[in-house]
C-alpha cells in the first residue's frame, strides 16, 4: 500500500500509451481514480488516490510505447523508472511537493 497521491499527466504518444503508463503504475499505486480516456486528446491526466493496494502486477506484460511520452509526475516517479527507460528533463518545487518531468520509451 502507499501512502503518497500520484498524478500524472502525459503528453505525446496516444491513448494506449496513456494506458500503458497507467497500468504500470497500477502495480505499486493500486487502479487510478479515473483513467485516461480514448478520445483524441493530446493530453491525458491519472490520479492515484494511495489508498489503493497495489498488487506489484502493473509492471508485468506492459505493452511497448509506440513513441516517447512526456509525463509530468506530482509524486514519487521511481514505478515508472523500473518500466519504461526515463530521462529526467528537471523538476520544480512546490509548496508541499516536487513535480517532475520525464520523457519516457520502451
Amino acid at each position: 500500500m502507499s501512502d503518497t497521491q500520484l498524478t500524472v499527466t502525459l503528453s505525446g504518444g496516444n491513448a494506449d500509451d496513456a494506458r500503458a503508463v497507467v497500468g504500470a503504475l497500477e502495480g505499486t499505486f493500486g487502479p487510478p481514480d479515473e483513467r485516461p480516456s480514448d478520445t483524441d486528446a493530446t493530453v491525458r491526466m491519472a490520479t492515484f488516490g494511495g489508498e489503493g493496494e497495489g498488487t506489484g502486477a502493473g509492471q508485468d506484460g506492459v505493452r511497448p510505447l509506440s513513441e516517447p511520452v512526456t509525463v509530468t509526475v506530482q509524486g514519487t516517479p521511481d514505478a515508472l523508472s523500473r518500466v519504461f527507460t526515463a530521462r529526467d528533463e528537471g523538476a520544480a518545487a512546490g509548496d508541499q511537493e516536487q513535480e517532475r518531468q520525464l520523457v519516457l520509451e520502451s
